[in-house]
Formats: C-alpha cells, structure tokens, sequence
C-alpha cells in the first residue's frame, strides 16, 4: 500500500512538472508584454519586382523599426514555400547599404524577411566599384525602388579615418586602403557642433548618398528623375535601435 502511495505521489508530481513546462512559453510570452508574434507578409510585388514606389517602401523600413523599438516581435515568412519561391527569382523592395558591425543586422532592425532587402556590407558602408555595381544591379535588374545609405553610432571604420587625420596614425595590411574613401568625410567634419564621431559618420553617408544622387551612371541618375528611384541616407543609434533617415532628396 505504502509503494502505491509513493507511486501515486510520484505520478500527481511528475503531471505538475508537465503541466508547468507546458505553461511556460506562454508564460514567457506575457513576461516579454508583447503576446503572440506579429505576422510579417512579404512586401507586394507585380511582374516579378516591387510594386511599391519610393515612398512607400521608405514607409515600410520606418514601420518596421517602429515595432522594433516598441520591442514587438516580428515574424517574417520564412517557410520552405517562401524559399522555394525565392529560387525562382527575387524582388527586393531596397538596396541597403551598410556597415559589416555585426551590431547592424538591417533585416532585423526593420522586421523583414527574405528576398526583401538587398545588402550591400562593408566596413564604413562606403560605395566602391564593387558596391556602386551591386546597386546599379538592384536598381537595374531588380527593380528596387529605394536606395539607403546606412551609418551607424560608434563606427569603427569613421574612428579609424579620425586617428588617421588627428593623430596621422597607420594600419595594418588592407585597412588604410579601406578607410581612406572617409577621410573626406572626417576633414569636411571638423568643428561641427555636437559629437565630433557622430558629425563624421552622418558626413560620410551624405557623401556617399550624394554621389549616388549626383555622380553616378543612368543607371541610377535616370530613374531618380523620373521620380521611380530615392536615395536616402540614415544613422543607427546603437543604444536606442533607432534608425534616423535624415539626409532624404529635395
């Protein structure tokens, strides 16, 4: 009778266990205060490229780091469908340039999925030969109807240019090559008001938007005056999440 007990006490024990274990993702839910995950769809798409325009895509990037910040959780396509989809071609909405710091993960700062963002990665998120082609290929081929050009607080590259000019430092292998494009950006930065770093980084994605604008092939000169294109230039605040799109065409 006792080993019954104990095996009945052992059982109700055991139910409780289970019956915790299954509670706790749902109860980790509510503890995050943002419930279930917010379905993402893919962005529209017609004839095989966006369907939106310049604005509108804009729009969606903004939307989308809006419920980053507000911490909501975003659940983009990521099915065995989607994927199947996505072999037969793409049609991303956005070229998206940006820097390689493993703390920039675009899709994740703007809740999207795959197939949707076209990145272009580097250290400095300069525009090389490489970099400006990949573009004009998005542009071109793709489709897409946004160009943005990305900084980001605290940027390694924009610090190295600086030590380059205020302290004529040196770098090892390929990485005075890589960071001389900036140096522009730091000299044409000097006594601006605010952060010195910051005032660099923002001044060295407005250079690169503007030879976007301004001194690049038809390719991309084109459809910007046919209004079909936007180049767009932001800084990402490390701390905050917060994407600022503040260099937009006029």
């Amino acid at each position: 009778m006792c080993e019954i007990n104990l095996s009945r006490r052992a059982l109700f024990t055991g139910a409780a266990t289970v019956t915790a274990l299954a509670a706790a993702p749902a109860a980790a839910q509510v503890a995050r205060g943002q419930g279930f995950a917010r379905v993402v769809p893919p962005a529209p798409t017609r004839d095989g490229k966006s369907a939106l325009n310049p604005d509108q895509a804009l729009q969606l990037l903004k939307d989308g780091n809006a419920a980053f910040l507000r911490g909501e959780i975003m659940d983009p396509d990521l099915s065995v469908q989607r994927r199947l989809d996505l072999a037969r071609g793409q049609a991303p909405f956005v070229a998206y340039v940006s820097c390689s710091d493993s703390r920039v993960p675009p899709e994740l700062l703007f809740g999207r999925g795959l197939g949707e963002l076209f990145i272009v990665r580097n250290a400095g998120n300069t525009v090389d030969t490489v970099a400006k082609g990949s573009i004009e290929f998005a542009v071109a081929v793709l489709g897409v109807p946004l160009v943005v050009v990305m900084g980001h607080e605290a940027c390694g590259a924009v610090k190295a240019a600086m030590d380059v000019v205020n302290k004529n430092a040196r770098f090892p292998g390929a990485i005075d090559a890589m960071i001389e494009p900036i140096i522009p950006a730091v000299l044409e930065a000097r006594g601006a008001s605010g952060d010195a770093t910051e005032a660099a980084i923002r001044q060295n994605v407005r250079r690169v938007v503007t030879n976007l604008r301004k001194r690049s092939d038809p390719l991309l000169m084109e459809p910007q005056a046919e209004g079909k294109l936007k180049v767009v230039g932001a800084y990402y605040e490390l701390g905050t999440g917060r994407v600022d799109f503040f260099d937009m065409p006029r």
